[in-house]
């Protein structure tokens, strides 16, 4: 008969995977963040086939709310009210500056609430916990894809001319991808500990499109308070949008300032993600 070795001398000296809590104001792991980077794809996949399972139209719902909504403000403001759009046809001017606010909007709310959903995978699986409102932020992405067909179709109905303005897309994309990321974050943290964060932070999102130029233009401001609207880092990001597609002047101060908002708040919002992280498994 074959002896087989007790189980302990099969064990290693070392662990092999040692789980302690971090520092408590630690930067983020992007060697753990890699490590886990299909985690991420899953999770926002699941988050996009979550949102339109059981619905009769799927993905056209992320064409139909910004689609509608600048219909409605085309015929109360663009014609009743008679908002100026800097001599672009107002339906485009303002499905410019919703596109990027429904898709800023929408990734803050879904990840700001995504810990708290995501509580029975918290509790059972370790993992970086960043993905899941990072994969939020990222199903958000899909939406943003699935609109943006339709301004380019009204782009070509108004027979816009491109500029090489539009090179500055991409980067402009990446910015509120971040913005929203760093807002998103922040936000799911609070709102593991506050779930108060659940109903003020919509009506907080609602206010601060008003103090965005998406209805109207900024140069329809008034001098004195153009600086205090630059302070919404969206401001000069839908005006870099509008820039960027429609080849209007860029304001480069206004988007630089954006930019270093955005970046500000998304090391803050790492920072203080990671110092909250290690109570999420008890409090969500």
């Amino acid at each position: 008969m074959e002896n087989n070795p007790p189980a302990d001398s099969l064990l290693p000296d070392e662990p092999v995977v040692s789980i302690r809590a971090g520092r408590k104001w630690a930067p983020l792991d992007f060697k753990s963040l890699w490590a886990y980077r299909e985690l991420l794809y899953f999770l926002t996949w699941r988050d996009v086939k979550v949102r339109y399972k059981q619905t009769v139209i799927g993905a056209a719902w992320a064409i139909i709310q910004p689609l509608f909504t600048m219909i409605i403000f085309t015929l109360f403001f663009g014609r009743l009210a008679g908002v100026p759009s800097d001599g672009i046809p107002y339906p485009i001017f303002a499905y410019a500056g919703l596109l990027p606010w429904t898709f800023f909007s929408n990734a803050v709310n879904n990840s700001s609430n995504s810990l708290v959903g995501s509580a029975n995978l918290i509790t059972k699986v370790y993992f970086p916990r960043v993905i899941i409102p990072g994969a939020a932020v990222a199903a958000g992405l899909v939406d943003f894809a699935v609109a943006f067909a339709i301004l380019i179709i009204l782009m070509a109905w108004y027979k816009v001319q491109l500029t090489a303005a539009l090179l500055l897309l991409p980067l402009l994309v990446i910015l509120i991808t971040l913005l929203a990321l760093g807002v998103g974050m922040f936000m799911s943290a609070l709102n593991v500990k506050y779930r108060d964060i659940r109903y003020a932070l919509p009506f907080a999102i609602q206010m601060l499109m008003f103090a965005s130029p998406i209805i109207y233009p900024s140069s329809m401001v008034p001098q004195p308070w153009q600086r205090v609207l630059v302070i919404n880092p969206m401001a000069g990001i839908i005006e870099g949008f509008r820039s960027s597609l429609f080849g209007l002047p860029i304001k480069w101060p206004a988007l630089a300032w954006s930019a270093t908002v955005t970046i500000g708040l998304l090391i803050f919002s790492a920072y203080y993600f990671r110092s909250t992280e290690r109570t999420f498994a008890d409090v969500v």
